[in-house]
């Protein structure tokens, strides 16, 4: 295997070079002349080359010395700019944003608030990528996701991004009509519930609130669904009865398409929270931040 370069090596090799001088290019480093020197005839020893022709009085390039230096200088060269690249990304909003989100929070807040962007930061490129999985967002490589507060990780930074959701149960008047109205959350054991999967499995149980404490109630139904707007076409059609976010039915529960039942034991989530794993964020996700921020 070959032996990695010695960069300093190089580097000072480059200075030498580019001053035409040992003393010049020792202050630049910060080094004393001698140890300048040996670091050069360190070089010259392992590449079993002779980099400079040296005199009392001057200071030259051999052939080889020449072609190295050609070399070292285009690529410290690229180095550099590579390296202001980066600066320009660490000072200016750019460059790319991925958010782990449910399409819902998606379509309510997240594609709202930053349609603005394509103006304000033409620079900053946006994924914004569906998925109920409730993935790990370190692991899946996104730079923030959005969860309803309560449901944020442990450890992660989280800010508030939409106001309280409260979640309804609704269902249509035919569906009612034949098979009643529940009068509490236990009824609904004798429902045909609209089930909700997200993607890493796990089934939604149904949240309320009884005697003023959190109830989970684990529904039983026919149908089984991965998005909220799939649950509300199904109790549309009459399939079942669906618990989904209030904002998403106001059309339908206005319409008379869809009926609102057990109001008075609704659970109330803590609105949706943009959540990311430290404060040392980029430019271009501080400005989502900004933007998103419930103010």
């Amino acid at each position: 295997m070959r032996q990695q370069e010695n960069y300093n090596e190089l580097h000072a090799f480059l200075l030498v070079a580019q001053e035409s001088s040992f003393t010049k290019a020792a202050i630049k480093l910060g080094i004393s002349q001698s140890a300048l020197s040996r670091s050069i005839k360190l070089l010259e020893q392992r590449l079993g080359l002779q980099l400079f022709t040296r005199t009392t009085r001057s200071l030259s390039l051999t052939h080889a010395g020449e072609a190295l230096f050609v070399t070292a200088e285009q690529s410290f060269g690229a180095l550099d700019k590579k390296l202001d690249e980066l600066k320009h990304l660490r000072e200016t909003p750019a460059g790319l944003v991925r958010i782990s989100a449910s399409q819902y929070a998606i379509d309510k807040v997240l594609l709202p608030k930053l349609a603005k962007f394509k103006q304000l930061y033409p620079d900053i490129e946006l994924e914004l990528i569906s998925d109920t999985a409730l993935s790990d967002i370190i692991s899946t490589q996104f730079d923030a996701g959005v969860r309803f507060g309560s449901l944020v990780t442990d450890g992660m930074i989280s800010v508030r991004i939409d106001y309280d959701e409260e979640i309804a149960v609704v269902g249509s008047p035919d569906y009612f009509h034949e098979f009643g109205f529940p009068k509490t959350p236990i009824d609904l054991n004798n429902h045909n519930c609209l089930g909700y999967r997200f993607m890493n499995g796990g089934m939604y149980h149904w949240d309320f609130v009884i005697d003023g404490q959190p109830y989970k109630l684990k529904t039983q139904g026919q149908w089984v669904f991965s998005t909220d707007y799939s649950v509300i076409d199904a109790a549309k059609r009459g399939l079942g009865i669906g618990y989904v976010p209030i904002d998403m039915v106001k059309e339908e529960l206005k319409s008379g398409q869809l009926i609102h039942v057990l109001r008075e034991f609704s659970h109330t989530f803590s609105g949706f929270h943009l959540y990311y794993p430290h404060h040392n964020v980029s430019p271009a996700l501080r400005a989502v931040i900004d933007t998103l921020r419930v103010r």
